[in-house]
């Protein structure tokens, strides 16, 4: 599969799938080493990958942070297993 930029939609497939497929402890899913878990009402929603953090916002927007890099290059190769396209 060709490595490519993930987008609003893919966070969110990968959102879905872990929440799906993942398994839940103390209101976090947990999938190949990526957490998925949201706050009371559902309208922010967060995902992680150890020092990586993308959080979802309601209206479309999404931020990503991380402490290094090969971290983020980890996170793309587990999650463009999960996304469609």
């Amino acid at each position: 599969m060709k490595d490519r930029q993930l987008t609003l939609r893919d966070f969110l497939e990968i959102y879905d799938f872990v929440t799906k497929e993942g398994i839940k402890l103390d209101g976090v899913y947990k999938h190949s080493g990526i957490k998925a878990w949201h706050d009371f009402d559902g309208y922010t929603c967060w995902l992680g990958y150890k020092d990586l953090t993308i959080t979802l916002l309601f209206h479309g927007r999404f931020s990503i942070e991380y402490e290094h890099k090969d971290t983020l290059e980890s996170f793309h190769k587990i999650a463009n297993k999960f996304t469609v396209s």
